[in-house]
């Protein structure tokens, strides 16, 4: 499996890959907010555990074990951003809030939580349900209701 750091450069790449058709190091460098040799540094260990085939001045594939592992953390990212607009969670702090947790979830509990926005996209009026919920206990917990 690849570490939390692994699996932020796969993602990033894999994105990269299907809105561009490549990633080079400076693109990945950008868009994680990191120097290139880093980038350089993490590539060739991505290279050397055949998530992709990366050629000095020539750029970097990923292979069919990176693109499926890159296509699975996409999803887990975008299932937890759905999660927490569902549960109700502040739209500005959602993206920091997911790189915060996902690396930290198992896949078991990543498959629970995809049945979970199932279970509220299928009846949006348990949505409602749970913004009735939310706001009672907000109420409720108000200091100025004391």
């Amino acid at each position: 499996m690849p570490t939390p750091s692994m699996e932020d450069y796969l993602e990033r790449i894999y994105i990269l890959i299907e809105e561009k058709g490549y990633a080079r190091v400076s693109d990945i460098a950008e868009a994680l907010q990191v120097h290139p040799s880093s980038v350089t540094k993490m590539v060739q260990k991505l290279d050397l555990k055949e998530y992709l085939v990366y050629e000095k001045y020539r750029g970097l594939v990923l292979t069919a074990k990176g693109k499926k592992i890159g296509k699975r953390l996409v999803y887990r990212h975008e299932l937890l951003e759905s999660f927490m607009k569902i549960i109700g969670v502040n739209e500005e702090g959602i993206y920091e809030d997911v790189e915060g947790i996902e690396h930290h979830l198992s896949w078991d509990a990543i498959d629970r939580i995809g049945d979970l926005v199932q279970y509220f996209e299928e009846m949006p009026e348990r949505v409602d349900d749970l913004r009735d919920i939310q706001r009672k206990n907000d109420q409720e917990n108000d200091p100025s209701n004391s």
